[in-house]
């Protein structure tokens, strides 16, 4: 497609894509400009998907006259659109150029554990929210409704929050008529429905509402409406999607709360009556800022837990016991605590039962050994690798190699979505760079074979690798011999629709694990899919997210040829493949104590090692 704008074209290609949408691809033009454009019905994620090719016909009408009468001028922080983009003859609407935002991170991040252990504290996540309290509140005074406010939708940089994807924002004779099911008002929804579904006007007040749902999941990264619900009664289940509309929230006393979440009462008395007000009384209104302002947020010198208490709620402030290390025996399951570290354990990885940890400390970065190998404070975008003999320090575009005894290393690498591409098997390091994969050899670095420049993510174990880049059009998966040279692209896995939110990897002899999370029109869903190392599918799995346990936390699991150990907050979940499928089979009960779904698995001798905040322990289960 030629695209043009000021009636100049403009030209890009699959490489130059930052961004992937249910509705439309973003790419960057250089010079802090990008490039919203919108999928024609006849583009391949719409292929035999009648409604879908009708509802890209119908918003490519819409945008004809909406873009053309976009209300300026709007707060500094929205990203409103600069030019249109048409045509060649300047006689359609394509899309749309607008600022390029450098280093930004979703907001949907905020409310991830593993994002948050980077250095970002509850202070941070206030602040930003205080600046987005700014923003909403301007465009309500420019007669502007947000619509489909998300935290996907909502970018930050250091503590400003960036208002995108303002062209399905609601104003003058256009309505908003999308929605996201975590975040629409269940006022505006048919409540006779088995889920949120979008059936009147957006105001104001549901702009509020789902900015108080935003700063619920930050605070305590867990969903209002998140948890398990469990009725004594069996007459008065519900469908998780279905619990927004009956304001069954995570307050209720038969909702199980989850394991990994913060705990509600680390915040003050008035915050709990404003969200239980809101979630579950159906108070609407402006959310009082003096809410944010009174905030103040402190680490109990005891337990270590971030609260806006006068006192911890966990432990009072009160000095906690000395744990003794001993084997416990519970039912078929022994555990044997392994270490519990000075700080929190920023990294950890095992090969072939020796376990590698980075933990963060007053000193700096620590190894398992308490060898120091950095200092500093952890900053959001830091990733790591662990050697047996080496730390591998990831920001941005740079990788540092800090070998033990040794000098360090500084290679430039490609990223992918603003995070360093890079990954270790335990015995090497393997690096993207400027579109080639690479192995670092015994006489030097050596080249695997041709990947995307900045689109690709790829992961790296002891037998084989895999990656993928995604760019406009163009998806590719591909695997490849981490001792070898050439790689094969020819993986025939499902199309990745929608909006990729996340993907992770567990890597095994013979097979890949590969999950990704993403927005696909309002739902957010969750995939599977078992690849092996010939490049075979060998099966996939999908559900909606919040409905099935082990796939929300297959992050931290440990995979083997044959199936998947998944942390989850009832214990250790097995996975395994039948017929094609993908299907747990088998919850290890005995395990719960010791487990939570933000757990993270590695094999040990003999056993699973069960990594937490501060602790290892060593769980072998007999049959």
């Amino acid at each position: 497609m030629e695209v043009y704008v000021a009636g100049k074209r403009v030209r890009f290609s699959p490489q130059d894509a930052i961004g992937k949408g249910g509705e439309a691809d973003i790419y960057d033009l250089g010079q802090g400009v990008a490039l919203k454009l919108y999928k024609p019905p006849e583009h391949p994620d719409f292929a035999a998907c009648p409604e879908q090719q009708e509802a890209a016909a119908q918003r490519l009408e819409i945008v004809q006259t909406k873009l053309p009468a976009f209300p300026v001028p709007l707060p500094a922080r929205v990203m409103v659109p600069m030019a249109l983009a048409t045509d060649r003859r300047a006689q359609r609407i394509v899309g749309y150029t607008m600022p390029l935002l450098q280093g930004a991170e979703v907001l949907w991040r905020y409310g991830e554990r593993g994002f948050r252990r980077q250095g970002i504290d509850a202070a941070t996540v206030v602040r930003i929210f205080h600046d987005l309290h700014g923003t909403v509140a301007a465009l309500h005074a420019s007669a502007v409704t947000i619509g489909d406010f998300n935290d996907l939708n909502v970018l930050v940089c250091d503590t400003q929050a960036h208002v995108i994807d303002a062209d399905s924002f609601q104003f003058g004779a256009f309505p908003c008529q999308v929605y996201t099911e975590h975040f629409v008002d269940p006022l505006l929804c048919d409540p006779q429905a088995n889920r949120p579904i979008l059936q009147c006007p957006y105001t104001p007040a549901s702009d509020w509402y789902a900015f108080t749902v935003m700063l619920f999941r930050s605070l305590l990264l867990l969903h209002p409406y998140g948890g398990v619900y469990k009725p004594t009664r069996a007459s008065q289940h519900l469908a998780h999607a279905a619990r927004p509309l009956h304001r069954v929230t995570v307050f209720d006393p038969e909702v199980r709360y989850p394991k990994p979440a913060y705990r509600y009462d680390i915040l003050p008395d008035e915050l709990l009556h404003y969200f239980h007000q809101i979630f579950t009384r159906d108070v609407r209104d402006v959310f009082p800022l003096t809410l944010l302002d009174s905030l103040t947020w402190a680490f109990c010198p005891q337990c270590g837990l971030e609260h806006a208490r006068r006192n911890c709620p966990a432990c009072g402030g009160t000095p906690l016991p000395i744990v003794h290390s001993t084997i416990t025996v519970r039912g078929q399951v022994t555990v044997t605590p392994v270490v519990e570290t000075p700080g929190p354990i920023l990294y950890a990885s095992a090969d072939e039962g020796q376990l590698c940890l980075l933990i963060r400390t007053e000193q700096g970065f620590v190894r398992e050994d308490q060898h120091l190998v950095l200092t500093g404070q952890v900053q959001p975008h830091l990733q790591f690798r662990l050697l047996p003999n080496a730390t591998l320090v990831g920001q941005h575009n740079q990788l540092v190699i800090l070998p033990r005894g040794e000098s360090t290393t500084c290679i430039e690498v490609d990223t992918y979505r603003g995070r360093p591409c890079f990954d270790s098997n335990g015995t090497t390091y393997f690096w993207v760079q400027q579109g080639q994969l690479m192995r670092a050899g015994g006489l030097g670095p050596e080249r695997i074979g041709d990947v995307l420049s900045g689109q690709t993510q790829m992961w790296v174990g002891r037998s084989m690798g895999i990656g993928f880049y995604r760019a406009g059009d163009l998806g590719v998966v591909f695997v490849f011999d981490p001792t070898s040279t050439g790689i094969n692209d020819r993986v025939q896995l499902p199309d990745m629709r929608g909006h990729i939110v996340d993907v992770s990897c567990q890597l095994a002899q013979d097979c890949a694990w590969l999950m990704w999370h993403s927005k696909e029109n309002e739902r957010m869903i969750r995939h599977a899919a078992v690849i092996r190392s010939d490049g075979r599918v060998a099966a996939t799995v999908r559900a909606e997210a919040g409905t099935a346990s082990w796939l929300d936390s297959a992050t931290g699991a440990l995979a083997t040829d044959a199936m998947l150990f998944v942390p989850t907050d009832d214990g250790i979940t097995r996975v395994e493949i039948h017929n094609g499928r993908i299907t747990p089979t088998h919850t290890f009960p005995d395990t719960e104590p010791f487990v939570d779904a933000a757990s993270q698995l590695l094999a040990g001798p003999g056993g699973i090692y069960v990594v937490r905040n501060q602790t290892v322990h060593l769980l072998k289960m007999t049959p």
